[in-house]
C-alpha cells in the first residue's frame, strides 16, 4: 500500500552476540523484578498506588529504550513504559522513588502518579495521565529538530488503545504532511483495559487504520520477540533518518496480568486465554533462546538472575528510606516568575492606533528582536489575509514560511505541538491563534490543561514559553461559536497567566510582557475593540511594557468603585460619565487588565476611598470570571464597605445571533448603570 514504503535496502534481524545477549537477557529480567517488587510493595501499601506492569512488553520496550541516546534524541513513554525507561538511562532506583512517590524522584517528586516515567536531564519527557497526548508534543518537538537542522530523533511510545484518540490520528497526519522525524510506538496487547482490541478499532493490526498517510512509513513487528523487534527500531530510525517522514512500528505485545492494580483482568478473560498468553511470555522464551543457541549456559542465566535479585531488592529497601515530598512545597512552580518591566507611559500625542493594529505591530517588533519566535494557527498566513480579523498581517511575509505558517483546523495539534516544541530549546517562544474564535478552543482543553501544569508537574524542569492568542467576546452579531467569554473557565486552572486588554496601548504592552515571560499566558483579546475608535490610543514603541498584575484606574471617584475589565471596561466608563452628568456621582472605573494574577491591591485602595464596589463582567454570572471576582474583593474589602458588593454579568443563556437577542443577552451600559445605581443608593 501507498504509505508502506521500500527502503533503500532491506534491513536484516540483527545476528545476537554473547555480550548483547548478556545485556538483553540482564534488562529484562531486572525489569520483570521491578514488576514484581511493586506488586508487592502495592499490597503493603507503600507505593505504586498505580501500577500498570510492563510484563509481555519486553522485548520492544528494550529495542525502544536502547534506540535512544541520552541527551541527543528525545523519548515520550507511556505509563507502561518501565522497561523502556530502564534501557533509556532511567536507573533501578529512580523507578523505584517513581512507584513510592519520593521527593527525590527526577520525574515529578511525587507530584505526578506513579508508572509515570520521566528524566528531563537526559530528554525523557514527562507526559501526562492523558493518554497518548504526547504524540502532539513529539511531533511539535520533531518540528523544532527539522527547524534547527539536528540530527536527533523523536521517539514516542503507546498502547494500542489510545490511538482511537482523535489526537492521535492529527499527529500522525501532521507528522506525515510534514515529513517530521519522528518514530511512533504502538504496543498492541489486545485490550484496552477491558476492551478488546476489535470493540477499539477497525483493523486489529491498529497499524492498518493508517495506511493511507502518504508519508509514514509502517512497521510491523512481533513485540515479544526481542530480535525482530531490534530489526524494526532499526528499519524505522534507517527511513526516518533518510528525511522521507515519520515511521510508525507497530508491535504485538501480550499482557501478562491486569490493566493495572485497579483491574482484576480474570472477570472478562477467560482461563485459557491467560494460560495461553503465558505461553507467550517473553522472558522465559528468550531465556531458552539463549541456551539453545549457545549464548549463555543456564549457569551464567542463574548468576545473573541472582545478581539482579540481590540489586533489585537492596535497591528497593533503600527507595523505602527516601524521604518524603514536603507540603510546604505545593506552591513551587505553580508558573514561572515573570518578567517584570516598569509600566512605560502612553504618548500624550502622535499617530492613533487601534487594537488590532497595536498587536500586530507589537508581533513584528518581538519577531525582529528574538529570531527564536514562531506563530501558527487557523488562516493565519494565506496571501495578503492575516487571520480572520488581519491580526497577524504581513508576519509570514516579513519572517518567513518557517517561522509563521497555517496549522490544519485542528485546535488540539495547534496547541499540543506548541507545546513539543518549546522543548527543543529555553529561548523559543510560540504564538499560537489556538482557535479562530475562542469558542472554537473547546476541542483543544485537553491539550490547555497539559500546558496550565507542565511547570508544576516537572517540578520547573520543562516550562512552555507559550502565548495563547484567542479573539473573545460578543457585540458583533456573531451567535453561538462567535460571540463567546471564556475566561472564567481558563481562570480555573493553576498555571495560567490571563491577560484581556481594553485599550490598543494595554494590548501591546501585556503582549510584549508576555513574550519576554517565561511560561504560559493566554491572551484573550475582545473582537469588538479590534478596530473600534474607542479603544484607539496614540502609538507606543518597541519599549512599551505593561506589567502582569497591576490594574489601571481608569477614572477616579469617591462614591462607587467599579472593577472592569475587556469590552466591559467602556461600557462602566460611559456609566461614570453618565452618573456624574445626571446625579453628581463619581465612580472610580479600575480595569483589572491582568485577570491572573488579579491586582486586589489597587482594588483595596479604591474601595477605601469609595466604601462601595460593583463588579461588571461580560462572562457569565454563574460560575463565570465575575464570580471570582466577587468573592476576591468581598474577603479584601468587607470592612470597607457601606453596601453589599454586587456583580453585573451577561445573562446565563447562549449568545442569540439576533442582534435584538444578543443585545438582551451581554451585559450592557444599562444594565451596569442599574447596579451602579443600585449599590449607589443602597
Amino acid at each position: 500500500m501507498a504509505a508502506v514504503h521500500a527502503l533503500s535496502r532491506a534491513v536484516e534481524t540483527p545476528q545476537l552476540d554473547k555480550a548483547t545477549a548478556r545485556d538483553w537477557y540482564r534488562l529484562m529480567h531486572t525489569s520483570r523484578l521491578i514488576d514484581d517488587r511493586a506488586w508487592i510493595l502495592f499490597k503493603q501499601g507503600k507505593g505504586w498506588s498505580y501500577l500498570a506492569t510492563c510484563s509481555g512488553h519486553e522485548p520492544i520496550q528494550l529495542a525502544l529504550g536502547q534506540s535512544f541516546r541520552p541527551k541527543k534524541d528525545y523519548l515520550f513513554p507511556y505509563y507502561r513504559d518501565q522497561m523502556t525507561s530502564l534501557a533509556a538511562g532511567i536507573s533501578i532506583y529512580e523507578i523505584m522513588l517513581n512507584g513510592l512517590s519520593r521527593k527525590d524522584d527526577v520525574a515529578a517528586g511525587g507530584r505526578h502518579m506513579s508508572n509515570h516515567f520521566a528524566k528531563p536531564e537526559i530528554h525523557i519527557q514527562n507526559v501526562s495521565s492523558c493518554v497518548a497526548n504526547h504524540a502532539l508534543h513529539a511531533v511539535g518537538l520533531a518540528r523544532a529538530v527539522k527547524y534547527y537542522k539536528s540530527d536527533a530523533l523523536v521517539f514516542a511510545s503507546f498502547g494500542e488503545s489510545s490511538a482511537s484518540e482523535g489526537y492521535v490520528f492529527e499527529a500522525f497526519n501532521g507528522a506525515s504532511r510534514e515529513r517530521l522525524p519522528v518514530i511512533f510506538v504502538i504496543q498492541n496487547n489486545k485490550y484496552g483495559i477491558s476492551v478488546p482490541v476489535h470493540e477499539q478499532t477497525a483493523n486489529e493490526i491498529v497499524a492498518d487504520n493508517f495506511v493511507g498517510l502518504k508519508h509514514l512509513h509502517i512497521v510491523r513487528c512481533d513485540g515479544t520477540d526481542p530480535l525482530d523487534s531490534r530489526r524494526a527500531m532499526d528499519e524505522a530510525m534507517e527511513y526516518v533518518r533518510s528525511g522521507k517522514g515519520p515511521a510508525l512500528v507497530h508491535a504485538q505485545c501480550v499482557r501478562l496480568g491486569p490493566h493495572s492494580n485497579s483491574d482484576k483482568h480474570e472477570s472478562y478473560r477467560a482461563e485459557e486465554e491467560i494460560a495461553r498468553v503465558h505461553q507467550m511470555d517473553p522472558l522465559p522464551r528468550f531465556r531458552k533462546h539463549l541456551i539453545d543457541h549457545g549464548l549463555l549456559s543456564e549457569k551464567e542465566i542463574v548468576a545473573i538472575e541472582e545478581e539482579n535479585k540481590r540489586i533489585v531488592s537492596e535497591t528497593a529497601a533503600q527507595a523505602e528510606a527516601a524521604p518524603l515530598p514536603d507540603p510546604a512545597s505545593i506552591y513551587d512552580f505553580v508558573m514561572p516568575a515573570p518578567f517584570t518591566p516598569e509600566e512605560t507611559p502612553t504618548p500624550e500625542s502622535g499617530k492613533k492606533e487601534k487594537m488590532r493594529e497595536s498587536i500586530n505591530r507589537t508581533l513584528h517588533e518581538e519577531f525582529q528582536r528574538n529570531p527564536n519566535t514562531f506563530l501558527w494557527g487557523q488562516d493565519v498566513a494565506s496571501g495578503e489575509k492575516g487571520g480572520v480579523f488581519n491580526v497577524t498581517d504581513g508576519m509570514q511575509k516579513a519572517f518567513g514560511r518557517n517561522r509563521v505558517f497555517n496549522a490544519p483546523i485542528a485546535e488540539d495539534f495547534i496547541v499540543g505541538t506548541a507545546n513539543g516544541f518549546s522543548r527543543f530549546r529555553e529561548d523559543a517562544w510560540v504564538v499560537i491563534e489556538a482557535a479562530q474564535f475562542t469558542d472554537y478552543v473547546w476541542p483543544s482543553m485537553e491539550q490547555m490543561v497539559e500546558l496550565s501544569h507542565e511547570c508544576w508537574r516537572t517540578m520547573g524542569k520543562y516550562t512552555p514559553n507559550i502565548i495563547v492568542r484567542l479573539s473573545c467576546g460578543g457585540y458583533i452579531g456573531g451567535g453561538l461559536y462567535h460571540s463567546q467569554s471564556a475566561e472564567g473557565v481558563f481562570a480555573n486552572f493553576p498555571g495560567f497567566r490571563i491577560i484581556m486588554p481594553s485599550f490598543a496601548d494595554d494590548a501591546s504592552g501585556l503582549l510584549r510582557t508576555a513574550m519576554r515571560s517565561r511560561g504560559v499566558t493566554i491572551a484573550f483579546e475582545p473582537k469588538f475593540l479590534y478596530n473600534h475608535p474607542m479603544a484607539q490610543t496614540y502609538a507606543t514603541d518597541a519599549n512599551h511594557f505593561v506589567p502582569f498584575g497591576k490594574a489601571r484606574v481608569r477614572r477616579t471617584g469617591n462614591d462607587l468603585t467599579i472593577v472592569t475589565y475587556g469590552n466591559a471596561v467602556h461600557w462602566s466608563l460611559k456609566v461614570a460619565e453618565k452618573l456624574a452628568e445626571e446625579n453628581n456621582y463619581q465612580v472610580e472605573v479600575v480595569d483589572l487588565r491582568t485577570l491572573v494574577p488579579m491586582d486586589i491591591e489597587t482594588v483595596k485602595q479604591s474601595v477605601a476611598k469609595t466604601n462601595r464596589v460593583l463588579i461588571a463582567s461580560e462572562d457569565h454570572k454563574t460560575g463565570g470570571y465575575g464570580s471570582d471576582m466577587l468573592a476576591n474583593v468581598t474577603e479584601a474589602c468587607f470592612e470597607m464597605l457601606d453596601a453589599p458588593p454586587r456583580r453585573v454579568c451577561s445573562k446565563d443563556t447562549p449568545v442569540g445571533f439576533s442582534r435584538i437577542l444578543e443585545a438582551a443577552i451581554l451585559i450592557s451600559e444599562k444594565d451596569i448603570y442599574e447596579a451602579a445605581l443600585a449599590v449607589l443608593k443602597y
